[in-house]
């Protein structure tokens, strides 16, 4: 991870202030407050929200006294990962960065889980996917290091 990164968070309102919300579906890398590094996923993410398409934009300073996790590229160990946060179960890291599993992707871990495809069969699946990212601040002391810049409207 860089030192000092900006990140990009899709919404439908300008977040000033983020907070880990702990509900609704589990995700990737649990709960906490997600962003990118990849402003053009950010416009994705706010065009899915109503009735608004804000994208955020926040400096992150990087904090060697967090517990970070980071994933450059999907492995298995990533897979197991994500397969675990997505079954509601919690971890111990303050922050994890890697790729996304989108709605598609997704669907290839699913079939995974339910034994319709084998592990190898999910790598060939997800090899030409577009590359993305994320970044899950999951606690108030991860979101000290995240600083509000600016947002926008599309």
């Amino acid at each position: 991870m860089e030192n000092n990164m900006k990140l990009f968070h899709g919404s439908a309102i300008s977040v000033e202030k983020p907070k880990v919300l702990i509900s609704g579906f589990y995700k990737d890398f649990g709960y906490g407050f997600y962003c990118t590094n990849i402003e053009k996923q950010a416009k994705r993410w706010a065009l899915t929200k109503k009735p608004n398409h804000i994208v955020n934009i926040y400096s992150y300073t990087e904090n060697s006294e967090l517990k970070i996790i980071k994933y450059e590229k999907m492995t298995d160990e990533w897979l197991d990962f994500v397969v675990s946060c997505r079954r509601g179960i919690s971890h111990g890291y303050d922050i994890v960065e890697g790729p996304m599993a989108d709605d598609t992707i997704w669907d290839y871990i699913e079939s995974y889980i339910d034994g319709e495809i084998t592990r190898e069969a999910f790598w060939v699946l997800v090899k030409f996917k577009y590359p993305t990212h994320q970044i899950v601040f999951c606690n108030d002391k991860a979101l000290e290091s995240l600083k509000f810049e600016r947002s926008y409207s599309l």
